[in-house]
């Protein structure tokens, strides 16, 4: 079994740490890192078919250069395309990128959901997870534009944490997403009814 270790000191807090398979079940090559991998591939894998994130959270993405859709990976086993996706209604089997979530903290989050784009119109300010937006008095299944004034955060499409995710973190952007096409690469929709903080 070949074994690669890619190690730096993260800024801030201590390092990250994701193990990463080239099969699911932890089979097969097996890569370390405490950074961002722009591109599995330039490291001699095929693709990501399972993952271990044993400290900090990280963000995984199905294509290289951290383009295309976005995956929540927090301290915890991923032994399959399954336990990251969340999501039936999208199929990716494996990923090709990712990179930490430097600004993470649970306990000091908060965001704020814009009803039109540009941070126009009705706020809603949230500091704990919401299942479901709508039934804590968001009156739309669309979040057009968001704020994040503290830590990071996970949106999915649907109740439920399902569907679609988006991470929206401080650090990035000024924490201002101003137009749902700015929640990721692939963001079809400004469609969102549920939203948590991330673990770190």
């Amino acid at each position: 079994m070949n074994t690669l270790h890619i190690q730096t000191q993260t800024e801030q807090g201590g390092p990250f740490r994701i193990t990463v398979w080239e099969e699911e079940n932890f089979q097969g090559k097996r890569c370390e890192f405490m950074q961002e991998c722009r591109n599995i591939l330039e490291r001699g894998f095929r693709k990501i078919r399972s993952i271990k994130v044993e400290n900090g959270a990280f963000v995984g993405f199905e294509h290289p250069e951290l383009q295309g859709q976005q995956f929540i990976l927090e301290k915890g086993d991923y032994p399959h395309w399954e336990a990251w996706s969340g999501n039936i209604g999208y199929r990716t089997e494996h990923l090709l990128s990712f990179r930490p979530i430097r600004c993470a903290n649970h306990s000091d989050s908060k965001v704020t959901l814009h009803e039109c784009k540009d941070l126009q119109g009705h706020k809603f300010e949230v500091c704990d997870d919401y299942p479901s937006l709508q039934a804590m008095g968001w009156c739309s299944k669309e979040v057009p534009s968001i704020k994040v004034n503290s830590g990071a955060w996970v949106a999915y499409q649907y109740p439920g944490y399902r569907g679609y995710q988006y991470i929206l973190e401080r650090d990035r952007r000024e924490g201002e997403y101003r137009n749902f096409n700015e929640y990721g690469t692939q963001s079809h929709t400004h469609q969102i009814q549920s939203i948590r903080r991330i673990q770190h």
